[in-house]
């Protein structure tokens, strides 16, 4: 009986440790290692075990979603200034940008979104980041109606027409509204409910229990960016907040479970 008793105590504390473990969302992929929003990035973030890759995404002028974090090239490109919005997809696609990264990432391009959708193994998610405004709407319609995806897709935006539209939009795929602003988000907070969204993505530093419960009360969710502390990881998971994105998806499964 001494013996039952102890396996059930062992199960159980397996159990909670397992329910613990947060769900890791690798930032513009495995960007601490690899040229952030890339296809090397993307590959990576699997082969470190993300269960999801987040990626930003801009309207060409062809109407072609790109995907990068900026709205010019510049910063990924070592100095060649494009304009997404003014470029024509080909042209973007004429820009290296990956040796500010390492010379291994040499020959890196900006990814269409199509590229980026075939790298999601079964089972994972793509979180994707809207940085442009809802213009981009029927151009992720028409994609996703042509483009299947083997895991997931949820979207992601600051803008609250954009997020809101796309949540309309795509009434099957989730949404949530990302801000850094906790008095913003409180009074967003029935609105996101009303609206059918499925909860917040919110930069770190704001989380408190107050505002984690307030959000859960309403059967919402918290995700949280961008993490790379492992303290702060475990401050999160310990107030409720289970999807985190962060850098370095592997690095920190690994801090986390020791």
């Amino acid at each position: 009986m001494k013996l039952i008793y102890t396996l059930l105590l062992a199960t159980l504390s397996f159990m909670a440790s397992a329910q613990s473990q947060p769900f890791y969302i690798a930032h513009r992929g495995a960007s601490h290692d690899a040229p952030e929003n890339t296809l090397a990035s993307a590959k990576l973030a699997w082969e470190q075990g993300a269960d999801a890759l987040e990626i930003d995404v801009y309207l060409a002028s062809d109407n072609r979603i790109m995907v990068i974090h900026d709205k010019n090239t510049k910063r990924v490109s070592g100095g060649r200034n494009m304009v997404v919005a003014d470029t024509p997809s080909l042209i973007l696609r004429e820009i290296e940008v990956g040796s500010w990264k390492g010379e291994q990432f040499k020959g890196e391009k900006i990814p269409y979104i199509e590229e980026i959708i075939e790298t999601v193994p079964e089972g994972k998610t793509l979180v994707v980041e809207v940085k442009c405004g809802p213009e981009i709407i029927p151009h992720m319609e028409r994609i996703l109606n042509k483009k299947k995806c083997k895991g997931e897709i949820l979207f992601i935006a600051f803008g609250w027409e954009t997020i809101t539209g796309l949540k309309q939009a795509f009434p099957d795929k989730k949404a949530y509204w990302l801000s850094s602003a906790k008095p913003e988000v409180k009074k967003r907070i029935p609105e996101i409910k009303t609206l059918g969204l499925e909860g917040v993505n919110l930069q770190y530093g704001i989380i408190d229990q107050e505002l984690v419960t307030e959000v859960h009360n309403l059967g919402l969710e918290v995700l949280a960016w961008t993490v790379d502390d492992p303290n702060e990881v475990r401050r999160l998971i310990d107030l409720g907040v289970t999807k985190i994105t962060t850098n370095r998806p592997g690095w920190m499964r690994e801090e986390i479970g020791k």
